[in-house]
């Protein structure tokens, strides 16, 4: 029980120890580099195949929704507008979702860039497979109850000893400590992907040496791994306290939220465990502290028809396929045009607020 309230204790002292970095990163002036944080798991990454883009704006039927992003026969590599996700770095073009894959980040970034008249930056904290529940639960939320930590340490126990005994190993057993840690760590480490920003944004970024940052707005995209073993029941409560600690941990009290709602129920009503995560993200805007400041944007709205039609039988038709999407369901079919498209309704959205802001 020590180690679990100590725990609790560390939590809440690296939120505290970030404050007064934060506030030392808010220019709080029109002519600031605006800086917008864009967090979640693998669809936040970003799942469309750049060969999929390539094919898209070059196809008769499909190029224009491409031809305000290339300049001839080339991307365009935006000279006002910069990426940090993760190691890498730079103008933004296509390719900063996972490898050799595209995410919202080129649409949203794309509108951001021709709205402000400064630069933009964009800082994407995004790793796959990470649930709000556990790496990226917030710090006010606290720990799961005593009884649930207790049992995921018996089967992590357990684990490990079949393990052992099969391979003829002696591996240590987890402890509480071992279980503990890993809550939040996403969380953590989304913080630190914005504090390396703020303080090497010049080296990374030398176009924007002697300007001063302020962060604009935030992006969450994420919740697949919330629909498990009844995490999806938490959702709604670990959203409001994910909201109201980054706020406080970045010193942006109504900095602009925007909440990328899971769609991959596609063109069919959700159902069971995603439709009650979809129900917590739309009610988000709807309370009282958040009206205003925060805006869900449906996703699966904006299917992409073509490549939802074809779907259910790639397989069978696989070049086809691959000039329509290129990943899985979950991944919203790897599909660039819906990408693309959330990408864009998450712009007009946080403009929205920018605007409702002022």
């Amino acid at each position: 029980m020590r180690e679990h309230n100590w725990h609790l204790v560390g939590i809440t002292l690296f939120a505290i120890s970030l404050a007064p970095v934060a506030k030392a990163w808010s220019a709080d002036s029109a002519d600031a580099v605006k800086v917008f944080v864009l967090a979640g798991q693998s669809n936040m990454e970003g799942k469309a195949k750049n060969t999929l883009l390539e094919h898209q704006a070059t196809d008769p039927k499909t190029k224009e929704l491409f031809a305000h992003l290339r300049k001839g026969d080339e991307w365009i590599v935006r000279d006002d507008v910069f990426i940090k996700f993760l190691e890498r770095k730079g103008g933004l073009t296509i390719g900063y979702g996972s490898r050799d894959r595209t995410g919202v980040e080129l649409e949203f970034g794309t509108m951001m860039g021709n709205h402000f008249e400064e630069p933009v930056v964009l800082v994407k904290a995004a790793w796959g497979g990470h649930s709000l529940f556990k790496l990226f639960r917030p710090p006010s939320a606290g720990m799961p109850s005593e009884e649930a930590l207790q049992e995921e340490l018996a089967k992590a126990q357990d684990r490990v000893k079949k393990n052992n005994e099969k391979r003829n190993k002696s591996e240590p057993l987890p402890t509480m400590k071992d279980i503990t840690d890993v809550y939040g760590s996403s969380y953590r480490n989304m913080l630190a992907e914005v504090k390396d920003t703020f303080d090497n944004y010049e080296e990374m970024f030398p176009a924007l040496k002697g300007k001063k940052l302020e962060i604009a707005g935030f992006v969450w995209f994420q919740g697949w791994n919330d629909l498990y073993n009844g995490a999806e029941k938490e959702y709604a409560s670990n959203m409001t306290h994910f909201i109201n600690d980054v706020r406080k941990d970045l010193e942006a009290p109504n900095m602009p939220f925007v909440i990328g709602v899971m769609g991959q129920n596609q063109s069919k009503p959700a159902e069971g465990a995603m439709l009650t995560i979809q129900e917590a993200q739309l009610s988000m805007e709807t309370l009282p502290e958040f009206k205003g400041n925060v805006k869900a944007v449906r996703t699966d709205v904006l299917v992409d028809k073509a490549a939802e039609e074809l779907y259910p039988k790639w397989r069978d038709n696989f070049e086809e396929w691959e000039r329509t999407g290129s990943d899985f369901g979950y991944h919203y079919m790897g599909s660039a045009i819906w990408f693309n498209r959330i990408g864009c309704a998450m712009g007009e959205a946080m403009l929205a607020l920018m605007a409702d802001g002022k």
